[in-house]
């Protein structure tokens, strides 16, 4: 068969479509074993590849699954973007392809590495796979996206390495079932039962522990449709339904979502923030909420306030979305395409410290900048709760948002801290150490989710080595692969 599906005209289409079927392993399918039996049969139809052949399969298979799983994109740039139909599809499909290199460069490296047969298989695919999957996530801002690693979340047995060694780490170790599983041989099949018998006991260790009482916390979901939450018509009411929204609660922490006041702080009135800070110390706790900021007349910031009880707080999102919130050096003419209000954003700084609400530590990060887990271990090691702040209203619906509530799981898991997310349109949800989601709003709707939570304390290895173990792992991997390759056919 591998002779059909592996002939040179055939392989790029079957990979495609392999990574177009992998996608079904993310939110909202979540069927986690198909992305590893995927990948499987990707590498046992790169036995005997030439490293080109292994470059333009890799290429294929991260079209398919990119071209299927980030569709998203499309609508964000067309419906809510105002780019033209056709020239938002043509960017996604390049968006799409450069991205897709990763994997090829991935697959080519382990082509290169090693020749033909079981080494190349079991360890130098898995490993090129996931220190390309590994740097996707940082060179050019990143885009660490559909990493193999989140697709195991919230069921599989191998989350169990999650606290240890983070999403990389998970994912290094579903690749590495997926070369097993390409490999007829006993060892490589031992190795298989080892990797999910050792995640399945993991799962039963408690990382991290309780820190005081469980609080009340409600989360806000405005369902401020995108076209209209920066029109000037919309500002009024929509400040009033989060006043009144916040007013009717009696929870100690009320967390708002990203630009829930879609006006720059200098232009709010004063009293509407006393307002809300007031009733907060009635409840003896806190408001967090998001609202853009100003510095001058040249810098903004996408920003995530507390009022309250304690001191006033401030987070300022530091990992800026490219052509959303911050324009790369030489693309100003994109702002002729794309009609995104408050594109032009500047970076907060990259160590800020939880903020300390509601006798919480908060370890607070806006939309897409928790998909870098790493980037923020050092507030995460200080918290006792993470808090999420999206609006994905940006992406309709599509399977963003529930591919986004599937990262969030995984932070979850990798810090061991119970995490509030409050979303202008959805998810609205709170998810616990274990990342099972406890509660959660349903989407497209007005509303507040109400609940206790549990603030945690202590340090997973993951919050205290980060993604070291991981990469390190790989290059030994790729080291023994090398040394392997040629001599064990």
């Amino acid at each position: 068969m591998n002779s059909v599906l592996g002939a040179p005209r055939t392989l790029p289409l079957v990979a495609m479509l392999l990574g177009s079927a992998s996608v079904l392993g993310f939110a909202p399918f979540v069927w986690f074993p198909l992305p590893i039996l995927s990948l499987a049969l990707l590498f046992s139809l790169l036995r005997d590849a030439s490293p080109r052949q292994a470059f333009t399969t890799g290429w294929s298979y991260g079209l398919g699954l990119f071209l299927v799983g980030v569709s998203w994109i499309d609508v964000s740039l067309s419906t809510y973007g105002g780019m033209p139909a056709a020239l938002a599809a043509l960017a996604t499909l390049l968006f799409c392809a450069a991205i897709a290199l990763f994997p090829a460069f991935g697959l080519w490296l382990a082509a290169r590495l090693t020749g033909p047969g079981w080494v190349r298989m079991a360890i130098a695919l898995p490993a090129g796979w996931a220190l390309l999957e590994w740097t996707r996530g940082w060179l050019f801002t990143g885009f660490p996206w559909l990493a193999l690693g989140y697709s195991q979340a919230p069921h599989s047995p191998l989350l169990g390495y999650a606290p240890l060694f983070g999403v990389y780490g998970v994912g290094l170790l579903a690749a590495l079932s997926a070369g097993a599983l390409a490999t007829p041989r006993l060892r490589a099949l031992m190795l298989l039962a080892v990797i999910w018998l050792g995640g399945w006991a993991l799962n039963g260790i408690q990382w991290t522990r309780p820190s005081g009482e469980p609080i009340k916390v409600a989360l806000v979901q405005g369902n401020v449709a995108q076209e209209m939450k920066f029109r000037p018509e919309k500002l009024q009411q929509t400040l009033l339904d989060y006043g009144r929204a916040v007013l009717a609660s009696d929870a100690r922490l009320i967390v708002l979502p990203e630009t829930a006041l879609p006006v720059l702080r200098s232009q709010l009135s004063p009293d509407y923030l006393a307002m809300l800070g007031e009733h907060a110390r009635h409840n003896n706790g806190d408001v967090v909420l998001g609202v853009p900021e100003s510095e001058g007349e040249e810098r903004y910031f996408n920003s995530v306030i507390s009022v309250g009880a304690e001191p006033e707080g401030r987070y300022r999102k530091a990992h800026l979305v490219p052509f959303g919130e911050f324009l790369p050096p030489g693309f100003a003419w994109v702002l002729r395409v794309l009609s995104i209000p408050m594109s032009d954003f500047s970076r907060g700084a990259a160590d800020q410290p939880p903020l300390a609400a509601a006798g919480q530590k908060l370890a607070v990060n806006i939309c897409y900048e928790d998909a870098f887990g790493e980037e923020r271990i050092a507030a995460a090691r200080a918290s006792t709760l993470l808090v999420n702040v999206s609006n994905d209203a940006w992406f309709g619906d599509s399977f963003a948002p529930r591919q986004h509530l599937q990262i969030g799981a995984m932070r979850s898991l990798e810090a061991g801290r119970w995490q509030l997310r409050a979303n202008n349109t959805g998810y609205t949800a709170i998810i616990d150490e274990r990342g099972r989601v406890r509660n959660l709003l349903n989407p497209f709707t007005s509303g507040t989710l109400e609940d206790k939570v549990q603030g945690m304390t202590g340090a997973t290895p993951y919050l205290r080595w980060g993604n070291w173990p991981t990469l390190g792992a790989i290059l030994l991997l790729l080291g023994l692969a090398w040394r392997w390759g040629r001599r064990y056919p």
